[in-house]
């Protein structure tokens, strides 16, 4: 139980600040823990790091602002011709924009923290925001605890 609840925490604190890292965190309990506390914990660690992005979403639609984001978004030039370009983009093609958002939040390419600050400055519903981060954090917090015993039982010998 008390691996799960930190499980969560390390996430949100990992969602919150990049270079914690939940993976190595999961990795770790592998060895120690059955199956069961390890899915157990990826779920907290998936529900963590989605509530650890939605300071980022905001922050891209503009509720949460920096000194450096007002400066870059003041300021003519390529990022604010980027980010409208992204913007028509994401609004004319919803599911391009979730599906960005599904690929970065399952495999980290491009940076997931980068892609939730876009979703904020598309203005992305919310909720579809924080379902398809919480199914593909999700499933890739599944593979990473679930794979090492699958590989190693279909090892010869």
């Amino acid at each position: 139980m008390i691996e799960t609840l930190l499980a969560f925490v390390v996430a949100t604190a990992g969602g919150l600040v990049p270079i914690l890292n939940i993976e190595v965190y999961l990795l770790g309990a592998v060895a120690t823990l059955d199956d069961g506390a390890l899915v157990a914990m990826a779920v907290a660690a998936a529900v963590g790091q989605t509530l650890g992005k939605i300071p980022y979403y905001y922050v891209g639609k503009g509720t949460i602002t920096t000194p450096w984001l007002k400066r870059k978004a003041a300021t003519p030039g390529k990022w604010a011709a980027r980010m409208a370009d992204w913007r028509t983009k994401a609004e004319a093609r919803p599911t391009w924009g979730a599906g960005l958002l599904a690929l970065s939040s399952f495999a980290s390419i491009p940076p997931f923290m980068v892609v939730s600050v876009l979703a904020g400055v598309v203005r992305m519903n919310l909720v579809l925001f924080c379902v398809v981060t919480l199914v593909t954090r999700l499933a890739r917090f599944l593979i990473l605890v679930l794979a090492p015993t699958w590989a190693l039982s279909h090892l010869p010998g």
